[in-house]
């Protein structure tokens, strides 16, 4: 009895912790020879789920990478199909494109020569106005002149001894002539005057004369000129000469005076 409770009051030295008083679960199980299959198992599942992660990346991975891989080469399929037609548009574009340019410059320049044309008849209409008021001042000049040359002839015929002349004319001529007796009424033959006042008198003029004096029933009609310049050659060398009946003197002013006294 007392040899076992000295037995059991003896201290003794742990074999596992040799002293040190504090073990670790894995130390204690290494001392013991037994291997902790827990940590074995939760190692082993999570260097399982490692490899497993890193496959499904490396495979995620490689299938990213076959994916670009195929659509490099499908998108160089379709260029390399495409290639003709890409050239072919692209060549029809850049004929599109020098076309509406030309297009452009063909209508700036179009517009620019209508504003040219429309500016040159703008100052062609001016310059016609311009033109148009002076031969309007100018034919009023002469208008006037010629009226003042007609009463001056009047005037001038009137004073002529022996002759009778008649007021003007509203048509067919502008004054008769005629001889008068001592008693100052008109004779016969009587003569229609026509005074020209144009640069030069033509066949026209004579024609005109002529049916003027047809209608009066006057034989003799007088075509007379300002100068002698206005008359033409042919005037000049056939004073006299008869047309449908009617003698026609061509002359002028200075002259008939002189053939009047005759």
């Amino acid at each position: 009895m007392t040899s076992e409770s000295s037995l059991m009051n003896e201290t003794i030295q742990c074999p596992l912790c040799l002293g040190e008083g504090e073990l670790k679960r894995s130390e204690v199980l290494d001392r013991l020879g037994v291997k902790d299959f827990a940590r074995v198992a939760q190692l082993s599942a999570e260097e399982a789920f490692r490899l497993l992660l890193t496959k499904h990346k490396q495979d995620e991975q490689n299938v990213w990478l076959r994916f670009e891989s195929e659509l490099a080469k499908r998108t160089s399929e379709i260029k390399q199909f495409h290639r003709d037609d890409l050239h072919a548009l692209a060549a029809r574009t850049k004929d599109l494109e020098a076309a509406a340019k030309v297009a452009e410059q063909q209508k700036t320049l179009e517009i620019q020569h209508a504003n040219r044309r429309v500016e040159d008849s703008l100052r062609e209409a001016a310059e016609l106005r311009e033109r148009n008021q002076v031969l309007e001042v100018e034919m009023s000049k002469v208008a006037r002149v010629g009226k003042r040359e007609e009463m001056d002839f009047a005037e001038e015929a009137g004073s002529w001894p022996g002759i009778c002349v008649s007021q003007k004319l509203p048509k067919n001529g502008d004054y008769i002539l005629s001889y008068r007796d001592p008693s100052g009424a008109p004779l016969e033959p009587r003569m229609l005057v026509d005074n020209k006042h144009k640069q030069s008198v033509d066949e026209g003029d004579i024609d005109k004369l002529v049916r003027d004096a047809k209608e009066r029933s006057i034989s003799i009609a007088v075509l007379l000129a300002r100068e002698e310049n206005q008359l033409r050659q042919h005037d000049k060398q056939c004073r006299w000469g008869c047309k449908d009946g009617i003698w026609v003197l061509r002359t002028t002013r200075q002259w008939l005076p002189v053939i009047s006294m005759y």
